[in-house]
């Protein structure tokens, strides 16, 4: 119609520019980077170089990305600095990160991040934007290296039980493979399954990919989230017991040199892939298990 004003659809929230953020947030991107670039460098060529926590960068980047999809939406919320809980938290953080850096303990300059980036939050916008955010930190704590002993006490079981269903799968399937406790043999060579394959920090490296799996559906089903977390465990150990298939008929078809090169990395991408797939293989069939129930309650009410 003539002389009609078309209503101007607007985002409800409007993310702010890079122009009214600089003046308040600026300063302390440049600061960290002063003091976490080398830091992060350092770890980049050095237990992020190595295969138990390669993983440590990629939680980096997702953590990171998780905090930039809600920021617009913390803007949003009024600011309510919290200084009197900000401040000891900056402190201790910086006391982690001298000593981190100083003493080359990782766990130290890693948690140092952590926490002086929720101490610059809760300083400039308070507590309602680190609730929003909490699921970020929280995942960013996977980077960080468990202690040797913990590591070592609870990764052996571990091996052990990936070596023995390893065993049972592939003498089932036809191969010629025996075991000696975490020593597979099949043909001409042995493979040791190192804590690499089947570790502990393999096992929470998975875990933190379902987390993270789960935070971006964000189902509105209480069942499914919580099904879904539970079978993470039982999905993260499959996965570990297909990439030990792999590398294992990987070294019988081609031999060792193929077993430890370049295809052994790509049994490491077959861990995260084939993980990947049964979590989201999981979450149908337990999306088709909620549908099958509404359907039987709503049945059920109708016969009433």
């Amino acid at each position: 119609m003539a002389g009609s004003a078309k209503p101007v659809m607007t985002p409800p929230l409007a993310r702010a520019s890079l122009r009214e953020l600089a003046p308040e947030w600026l300063p302390l991107a440049l600061g960290f980077l002063a003091m976490y670039v080398p830091a992060f460098w350092g770890l980049l060529h050095g237990i992020w170089g190595s295969e138990e926590q390669a993983h440590g960068p990629i939680i980096l980047i997702l953590s990171l990305w998780l905090i930039w999809r809600s920021w617009n939406e913390m803007l949003a919320l009024p600011p309510k600095p919290a200084p009197g809980l900000a401040w000891p938290l900056l402190v201790f953080a910086l006391v982690l990160y001298m000593l981190g850096m100083s003493q080359q303990v990782d766990a130290f300059t890693i948690a140092s991040f952590i926490i002086s980036v929720a101490a610059i939050l809760l300083m400039k916008r308070g507590t309602p934007a680190l609730r929003l955010l909490w699921f970020p930190f929280f995942f960013m704590l996977f980077m960080i290296p468990l202690p040797g002993a913990i590591v070592s006490a609870l990764t052996l079981p571990m091996k052990m039980a990936v070596s023995y269903v390893t065993e049972v799968l592939l003498y089932a399937a036809g191969y010629p493979i025996a075991r000696t406790g975490v020593i597979l043999q099949i043909g001409p060579y042995q493979l040791l399954v190192a804590d690499a394959c089947a570790g502990l920090q393999t096992l929470l490296t998975l875990e933190s990919l379902g987390l993270f799996y789960l935070n971006v559906v964000r189902h509105t089903s209480a069942f499914r989230n919580i099904a879904l977390a539970l079978l993470i465990i039982p999905i993260s150990f499959t996965a570990n017991v297909i990439r030990v298939c792999v590398l294992t008929l990987i070294t019988y078809h081609f031999g060792d040199a193929a077993g430890q090169g370049f295809l052994h990395g790509f049994a490491g991408m077959v861990l995260f892939v084939s993980a990947l797939i049964l979590i989201i293989a999981v979450d149908s069939l337990l999306q088709w298990v909620a549908r099958r129930h509404q359907a039987r309650k709503a049945a059920a009410r109708s016969a009433i």
